[in-house]
């Protein structure tokens, strides 16, 4: 993808007081879906362009009171609002995310190759879907692409992990 340099998130963080542990594998999918992202997006918040605010943007992600936060600032550092999600739509997806996830890493120390991708492609499946409901939840609200929604659905899934 082109990269469009006001209309990408620049930087991105996560808050960690949410997430309480992870495994190797989810700290690796988090690092590659962080560093990824910031490499090449395309993020417009329309709220923020509205009222006169420039990116590139820097994003933190949250879960309060059950929805997922983005909290914005712009180019200058100024906050530029937050965009607040209900992640009931998502919540289903995200179990099973979990679920086919936990398969996958079990089936990387036991079974054949056929096996493993046989679950890859479930994984990724249930991925896409996930990518989709969160693209949808965006419309309206932030224009971005398949990819950086797919790498935002990644963190969100992270955001989601308990002990």
């Amino acid at each position: 993808m082109a990269q469009d340099t006001d209309n990408r998130i620049e930087a991105i963080t996560l808050d960690e007081a949410t997430v309480i542990a992870r495994n190797e594998e989810i700290e690796k999918e988090r690092e590659v879906a962080l560093r990824d992202l910031v490499e090449d997006n395309l993020f417009r918040p329309m709220r923020a362009l509205e009222n006169g605010h420039d990116g590139p943007w820097h994003v933190h992600l949250g879960i309060v009171e059950g929805m997922l936060a983005l909290g914005l600032k712009d180019r200058a550092g100024a906050d530029a609002g937050t965009i607040g999600l209900g992640l009931g739509r998502l919540r289903r997806v995200v179990r099973e995310y979990f679920a086919i996830c936990d398969s996958y890493y079990k089936a990387l120390r036991r079974a054949s190759a056929q096996e493993i991708e046989t679950i890859d492609m479930a994984r990724r499946g249930i991925h896409d879907r996930g990518t989709r409901q969160l693209s949808e939840a965006l419309d309206g609200k932030v224009e971005t692409d398949f990819e950086t929604a797919r790498r935002l659905f990644t963190l969100i899934c992270v955001l989601h992990i308990k002990a």
